[in-house]
């Protein structure tokens, strides 16, 4: 049976999108919530722009591994000492945002792998337990089943695209349409659905295929994971739990007027 520290690697190995719900806000029951959802398969945890704080985000977790859904986490800009810690809190893999250059993909890749691939100290003992392996096994492995997302979100992250996913240790990019369409426009636009961006999207997906890693994206909506489904990613992240939480206010109340 694949544990949920193990299941992210599993579930993009057999080929089937995966939709992730996301949440930032500072409670971990609600990503323990959203993971017994169906057609939920996993959940990531926004430290960047969210309000989850580390203890929050040890807390949530447990709760989603419970759940038998592997969990995500985005660290904040540049706080790559924290990927380590949360991988030894059972996460099963982690999202780096801005990751701008090679030597950035490089340091975020030093602390979440395991030497030789990298530079990971040895202290995963809540990810043992909801692993489900030995000390020496978990060793072994971890580092083929832990992925490592690097976010591409600029200009200039979009130019060296290809240097970046061949950096020993990033397994994944990870598309942020907003922050690329800022990018791109130079900061004259917040146009996540521009044709610019589109066509930037496809294009990393493609450098990504061709380099033999995954790519994933984040979806303000159903409507637009749908179409990056349809574009061939395998990794979606779609809408938060305080859109989740608005939404189902906004329905149920329109038909209590009703």
């Amino acid at each position: 049976m694949t544990s949920p520290v193990q299941a992210l690697a599993h579930a993009l190995a057999a080929g089937k999108p995966i939709f992730t719900a996301w949440c930032g806000l500072a409670e971990p029951a609600i990503p323990g919530y959203l993971a017994r959802e169906t057609g939920i398969d996993a959940v990531v945890l926004d430290m960047q722009h969210g309000v989850i704080d580390f203890l929050t985000a040890t807390r949530a977790i447990p709760l989603v591994a419970a759940a038998g859904k592997p969990c995500i986490p985005r660290i904040p800009v540049g706080e790559f000492a924290t990927a380590s810690r949360l991988l030894d809190a059972g996460a099963a893999g982690i999202i780096a945002p801005m990751i701008n250059t090679v030597e950035d993909a490089g340091r975020f890749a030093a602390f979440a792998k395991f030497p030789p691939q990298g530079e990971r100290s040895w202290g995963p003992h809540p990810a043992l337990t909801l692993s489900g392996l030995q000390s020496a096994e978990y060793f072994r492995t971890a580092n083929s089943f832990l992925r490592t997302f690097a976010m591409i979100e600029t200009r200039e992250a979009l130019d060296r695209v290809d240097d970046i996913l061949a950096v020993d240790g990033i397994d994944a990019i990870f598309i942020g349409p907003s922050d690329l369409s800022i990018g791109l426009s130079r900061g004259a636009a917040l146009d996540p659905n521009g044709a610019e961006v589109n066509s930037a999207i496809d294009h990393a997906l493609a450098r990504a295929k061709a380099a033999g890693k995954i790519a994933g994206i984040y979806a303000p909506s159903g409507e637009r994971a749908a179409d990056f489904a349809r574009r061939g990613y395998p990794f979606i992240s779609v809408g938060s739990d305080l859109a989740f939480l608005r939404a189902g206010a906004a329905a149920m109340m329109q038909g209590a007027r009703a």
